[in-house]
């Protein structure tokens, strides 16, 4: 069990925020493949301040859309006061704040991962948002501005004692955004020192590599982002790698065409089917990572122009998974 605040989990798997991608289509599709706690999309939170219909949009949610964070992005107390008073209307277990995003756009504002190298400024912010909030606040840091500035442990201390009840920490500095390799002993340093729980991030790309982070940095979680990309499958497989040592392998044809058609509606009918049919073109190619010969299928499937065009080259993918004869017989 994961407890985090007043919030008890089940599982020790979380679905991480990704912009652009962790939207409520994409949360209902991994909920359904047993991931338990999930983020939305990052927010900025002078965005929220002004209610744009696109950022309140993003923090939209459902039925079965529990339990469900949202991470912040910013750097002004003030902005992050009002942002916190915007969310009291909306159904949030968690509030994150980020201090890893190491995007150049982000990071030129004093924002993301850039708060590394204020500890004053990230500390004052997170008192802020405690103070503010009547759901648990959690921070999501990296190891680090670069080689010379591994400060994560410094940092997450000081966000302890702000009154925060768990820290995030990707394994890379933000010199190497998503390159070279993670600094599991860096994670594990900092799960020792800490009293609240330990999420580790980086490279939680399969069943294996997951365990490697648990085994390796004692944390309490993993928080999962690429790794959930085409592959909602990977938090009931990791599930069963974590407790049998081996995990089945990835689905038959019929259930991901099955899964890709479910995702395609839900974006459909979430969007409206312009809209959705485009954001879903992504998904696509993600699914179909790997599958032999199915180029063609991908190149059609990035010009797709209706709903009803996609479906019909999301299930062409059955003559690519499985005997001809047996799709012609499969109806979806």
């Amino acid at each position: 069990m994961l407890k985090i605040g007043r919030l008890s989990l089940t599982s020790r798997l979380i679905l991480a925020p990704m912009a652009g991608i962790t939207d409520l289509p994409f949360r209902m599709i991994s909920r359904s493949f047993d991931c338990e706690l999930a983020f939305a999309e990052m927010i900025s939170a002078r965005s929220l301040v002004y209610k744009s219909k696109k950022t309140m949009r993003m923090i939209s949610t459902a039925a079965g859309d529990r339990p469900l964070g949202v991470q912040l992005l910013g750097n002004d107390p003030l902005i992050m006061s009002t942002a916190m008073e915007v969310l009291e209307d909306h159904d949030f277990d968690i509030i994150d704040l980020n201090a890893a995003c190491p995007v150049t756009k982000v990071t030129c504002r004093g924002e993301g991962a850039a708060l590394l190298k204020e500890p004053r400024r990230l500390h004052g912010l997170l008192r802020t948002m405690v103070e503010r909030s009547d759901v648990p606040v959690t921070l999501k840091i990296r190891a680090g501005w670069d080689d010379a500035c591994l400060n994560a442990r410094d940092i997450a201390l000081r966000a302890e004692d702000s009154g925060i009840a768990a820290v995030t920490i990707h394994g890379r500095t933000r010199l190497q955004r998503y390159g070279g390799s993670v600094n599991y002993g860096l994670i594990g340093n900092v799960k020792k020192a800490l009293s609240i729980p330990v999420i580790a991030s980086g490279d939680a790309l399969s069943p294996r590599l997951i365990a490697k982070l648990f085994s390796e940095t004692g944390c309490d979680g993993v928080a999962i982002a690429r790794g959930a990309l085409g592959n909602p499958w990977i938090f009931r497989q990791t599930s069963e790698y974590l407790r049998k040592g081996t995990t089945s392998v990835m689905p038959e044809a019929e259930e991901l065409v099955r899964t890709m058609l479910s995702h395609l509606n839900l974006c459909s009918d979430f969007y409206g089917e312009g809209v959705g049919n485009m954001i879903f073109r992504k998904f696509f190619l993600w699914y179909t990572r790997g599958i032999p010969g199915v180029k063609p299928l991908r190149q059609r499937a990035v010009l797709s122009a209706t709903v009803a065009e996609t479906k019909a080259i999301v299930r062409d993918l059955l003559y690519f998974r499985c005997d001809p004869a047996q799709a012609e017989k499969m109806a979806f």
